[in-house]
C-alpha cells in the first residue's frame, strides 16, 4: 500500500511539472485548419494564457475554460465562458524547444493522431511561443 502511495505521488509530481511548463502567456507563430495555413494577420493579436488547469484565449473575443491532461500527450478542453461555453474539444500537445504545439479536434469525438491537419476534417493546429 505504501508503494502504491509513493507511485501515485511520483506520477502526480511528474504531471504537475509537465503542466507547469505550459503555464504562462503564449502567442501563436503558426496556425492551420483542415490542411490550410492561416495568414499571420488572422492570429497575430491572439493570446493563450494557461494557468495549471485553466485557460484564457483572447482573439476576437475572450474564451475561458478548463484543461484536463490525460495519458501521454492528450488534453481535454472544456469551454466555460465565451464563444465555446459548453463545448468539449480533444487535443494532443507537445512542448519542445520552447514551443507549445497543440492539435485540436474541434469535433471532440477522438484525439488527433498526429500534429497535422487534413482537408475535410475539423482538425486545427496551432504552434505557440511564450509571450515576451
Amino acid at each position: 500500500m505504501k508503494t502504491l502511495a509513493i507511485i501515485c505521488l511520483l506520477i502526480a509530481g511528474l504531471t504537475g511539472s509537465k503542466t507547469n511548463d505550459l503555464n504562462g502567456a503564449w502567442k501563436p507563430v503558426s496556425q492551420e485548419f483542415a490542411g490550410k495555413p492561416f495568414p499571420a494577420s488572422v492570429y497575430e493579436k491572439q493570446t493563450l494564457i494557461i494557468k495549471d488547469n485553466t485557460y484564457v484565449v483572447t482573439a476576437e473575443s475572450v474564451d475561458k475554460g478548463e484543461l484536463k491532461y490525460g495519458e501521454g500527450n492528450k488534453m481535454d478542453i472544456y469551454g466555460k465562458d465565451g464563444v465555446n461555453a459548453g463545448k468539449h474539444f480533444t487535443a494532443i500537445y507537445k512542448y519542445e524547444n520552447g514551443q507549445l504545439t497543440i492539435c485540436y479536434n474541434l469535433a471532440g469525438d477522438s484525439y488527433p493522431e498526429r500534429f497535422e491537419t487534413k482537408p475535410n476534417t475539423l482538425l486545427f493546429l496551432s504552434v505557440f511561443k511564450k509571450a515576451e
